[in-house]
């Protein structure tokens, strides 16, 4: 059996690398620049160091800074017809992944016609797009290395993405120094996201001995590192392990999917704005439990990965990994579903919602029904 792995950016790590942002851009011979990035990067001061490398470069500079979470179809249309009035021929995103994700987006439609949401699903980007820098701000998402773009339809009212390996940042610059100001809670969400990625991939029906290999790697190195980043976020060994954790569940997830989780967190995003890395992490510990039926032996290897004690009762073995997520999420802050405004009266929606989404394909547990998915919602609630 043959297996493919797709890796494609060349990724600057470590302290003060955004100072090799100048020399990049002058490799593409970049003249007419777009920096994307939202108000808390810009309130943070990181945007101002950003841009002043960015004038290092000798290039004309166009500003894009109205990245929303979960970004919209109309929010790309319009970020991209100032690209194309610029003339732009380089980005840089800066920022978490909607920032990263809009700047991906916005680059399909630079060499594609719009609209954007024609893009939807695997391998539909018809032309090659252009050079873009990512510099991730958050330990989250993986967005930064991804061949994935996460949009909201605000009309059909729902999360779709975009899978093509065409629209992977051509470089990306890791500078743990810029999660430095992330707020204790948002330090917790994004962290539990990147989990998220990396257990959903391990565990995916289309993981692989090359994909399984990082996801689970990148489990222990967030797992260890995200309890002391949050509880100290001048802790710069901590953030930068949460940065490289971060970069190698995203090789996995990227090569092998996600699952039931993000089906839920993309429903709960679309309908009520929710966070994506904090409803991620709401529902992360009831879906691992749920899916311990179907993949006993990974549930109890990944247990195993993170140090947790098994009795040798396979049956009893298989729960330990989500009751741990579970002590985790809670000892993080990780809010419950109500306390997101989340109702019992929402929940039948959800759950009817949920099943619409494509990357319910992956999930190890297949044939899901509503039922089974408002257990795991009530459980959230």
């Amino acid at each position: 059996m043959s297996y493919q792995f797709f890796v494609q950016s060349d990724i600057t790590f470590g302290l003060n690398s955004v100072e090799k942002l100048p020399e990049i851009l002058i490799s593409y011979g970049a003249k007419q620049v777009m920096v994307i990035y939202d108000e808390g990067v810009k309130l943070a001061g990181i945007s101002e160091k950003v841009l002043a490398e960015v004038h290092k470069a000798g290039v004309s500079v166009t500003v894009y800074d109205k990245v929303l979470p979960n970004p919209s179809n109309e929010l790309v249309e319009e970020a991209a017809e100032l690209a194309r009035a610029s003339g732009i021929d380089v980005f840089v995103a800066v920022g978490g992944g909607s920032s990263i994700d809009l700047a991906k987006a916005v680059n399909v439609l630079m060499t594609n016609p719009s609209p954007i949401g024609q893009y939807g699903g695997i391998g539909n980007v018809k032309h090659p797009v252009l050079p873009l820098v990512a510099i991730p701000t958050t330990a989250g998402t993986s967005s930064e290395i991804t061949n994935v773009v996460a949009l909201t339809d605000t009309k059909a009212v729902c999360k779709y993405v975009i899978i093509d390996n065409k629209i992977t940042a051509t470089n990306v610059i890791i500078d743990p120094a810029f999660t430095r100001t992330m707020p204790r809670s948002v330090t917790a969400a994004t962290g539990m996201d990147a989990i998220t990625h990396a257990v959903e991939s391990f565990i995916s029906n289309m993981a692989t001995p090359l994909t399984e290999y990082h996801s689970l790697k990148g489990l222990q190195v967030l797992y260890q590192n995200l309890p002391l980043a949050v509880e100290n976020g001048e802790n710069m060994e901590a953030r930068e392990q949460m940065m490289l954790g971060c970069i190698i569940a995203g090789f996995g997830f990227s090569n092998a999917n996600l699952g039931l989780v993000h089906g839920i967190a993309h429903t709960l995003s679309a309908h009520f704005h929710l966070a994506h890395g904090m409803a991620n992490a709401t529902v992360l510990p009831y879906v691992m439990e749920f899916n311990a039926q179907s993949c006993p032996e990974k549930m109890i290897e990944m247990a195993k990965a993170i140090g947790l004690i098994v009795s040798g009762n396979a049956e009893e073995d298989k729960y330990v990994f989500a009751k741990e997520l579970g002590r985790m999420t809670a000892a993080l802050g990780i809010k419950k579903l109500s306390e997101q405004g989340i109702q019992e009266k929402d929940l039948e929606m959800l759950a009817g919602e949920v099943l619409k989404e494509p990357v319910l394909n992956f999930n190890p547990r297949q044939n899901i029904t509503k039922e089974q998915i408002l257990q795991i919602l009530r459980k959230a609630l």
